[in-house]
């Protein structure tokens, strides 16, 4: 992408707002994210006035297709990028309407996530997307989700900065109060595109920026500084809270990362419900939004040996076994009835895969006859050592300390012996040796892999 953008000519922009878009962290291209908006406007042309020449500044513009204006807008925005020598990328995305109302989600969110998608897409490595939120956005998202009944995490507000895709999402403005950007964006003569759904005051967001903040900052002068003070707050609470449950995490959990039950035990249940949140986003999951957690963890930690507790969340659940939770994600479904595993035929089964391997150094003296691959039925028996005595596979699962929501996915593979079927390999925790080892004695090796992510 070319250099060469073309800085605003004849004004002196103000230090106040050049010094947090120098200071940038390291990087080698920037975008801007505009929407045409005010605020966007005065971004793009701070970051050509600030890094123009020096490295690549283009622009994104994503088109929800929304507003009777959104055309006029797009227009808008090329013109404005070819004025500065920017490129402008511009991605039209179709935003569900059925169904949406206005509020908490529906079109707000479905728009949002819609844009950040295209964002991601367009971000590389070393790249810096710049986004125009200020001082008083970021005073409504406090009071937003204050309204919402969110946790300390979300009064921390907007980040200055967060990862995004292959790159970083760097908001500069977000100590600026709109009003000084306001000033600087008509001194500099700019202009921009007023989105008409902006005051629909059937948005929430909107219904807080012009019914209720007007009303705050006049009874509260310097609202949009003591909000910044209390999320500042909020987010040092945040991080204390993350670093406490890192360092019980590491002396509660296991090597596979399972929490001790015991462990549990001993702290207080503020603590408990803090750690359980921490250890549930680092497996990239959404904690659960729980009104009673006193009986949820008592569900946990008190019920008998002989019980099974679950709670399920989205996309995963928790679970109790041998002393500890496990965090398990939701299975992959498998086969509804029996499959065929041949040479050169990969089965898939759930998160497992397994195939037929002609062992190194063997010339096996006739084709290796069809494995079938099932489920437990009841009633199988096998010898995991050679020679050995028999065990009931029931038995032998549970002694091996397989969960029990595992047992009935694990795939079974079951060879002819004479008139017979004889079972060979439970999934990948055993097989037997006439299908493993450097030489096995069928002269074929059965490779079962499973997926852990």
């Amino acid at each position: 992408m070319k250099t060469g953008a073309k800085p605003v000519t004849g004004f002196s922009w103000p230090e106040s707002l050049c010094a947090p878009v120098r200071g940038l962290p390291e990087h080698s291209r920037l975008w801007v994210a505009l929407s045409g908006g005010l605020d966007s406007n005065l971004l793009l042309h701070l970051a050509v006035h600030c890094h123009g020449g020096r490295v690549p500044v283009a622009a994104i513009h994503v088109n929800h297709q929304l507003q009777l204006n959104a055309n006029q807008t797009e227009a808008f925005c090329l013109a404005e990028g070819q004025k500065l020598g920017v490129p402008v990328v511009v991605r039209r995305v179709s935003v569900e309407k059925a169904g949406s109302t206005p509020g908490v989600g529906g079109i707000e969110e479905a728009a949002r996530e819609a844009r950040y998608r295209e964002f991601e897409a367009v971000l590389e490595p070393g790249d810096l997307l710049l986004m125009a939120h200020h001082a008083d956005d970021q005073g409504e998202t406090v009071l937003f989700r204050l309204l919402r009944g969110t946790g300390v995490a979300g009064l921390g507000g907007m980040p200055g900065s967060r990862p995004l895709g292959n790159g970083l999402l760097v908001r500069p403005l977000l100590g600026l109060e709109r009003e000084v950007l306001v000033d600087c964006a008509r001194d500099a003569g700019l202009s921009w595109v007023e989105d008409p759904s902006n005051d629909d005051q059937g948005y929430d967001r909107n219904y807080l920026r012009h019914a209720i903040m007007p009303r705050l900052k006049a009874r509260w002068p310097g609202l949009a500084r003591r909000l910044k003070h209390t999320a500042n707050a909020c987010k040092e609470s945040d991080f204390l809270n993350h670093r406490l449950a890192e360092i019980q995490l590491n002396e509660l959990a296991d090597e596979s990362g399972r929490l001790s039950v015991a462990g549990l035990h001993k702290l207080s249940l503020a603590e408990q419900k803090n750690l359980l949140r921490w250890w549930i986003r680092g497996r990239g999951f959404p904690p659960p939004a729980l009104s009673d957690w006193a009986r949820v963890m008592g569900d946990f930690l008190e019920a008998g040996e002989d019980r099974e507790p679950e709670l399920r969340s989205g996309g995963y659940s928790i679970r109790r076994f041998q002393g500890m939770l496990w965090l398990v994600r939701d299975a992959v479904d498998i086969p509804s009835s029996d499959c065929w595993l041949e040479p050169g035929q990969a089965v898939e089964w759930g998160e497992w895969r397994a195939r037929l391997e002609s062992a190194s150094g063997s010339n096996p003296q006739m084709p290796c006859s069809p494995i079938r691959v099932s489920t437990r039925q009841g009633g199988e028996s096998f010898r995991p050592r050679p020679n050995g005595p028999s065990k009931r596979l029931k038995i032998w699962m549970q002694e091996q300390g397989i969960p029990p929501w595992e047992r009935p996915r694990i795939p079974l593979f079951f060879a002819a012996s004479g008139d017979r079927e004889e079972l060979i390999a439970v999934g990948d925790f055993w097989c037997s040796e006439q299908y493993s080892g450097d030489a096995p004695a069928a002269g074929w090796r059965l490779v079962v892999e499973r997926d852990c992510d």
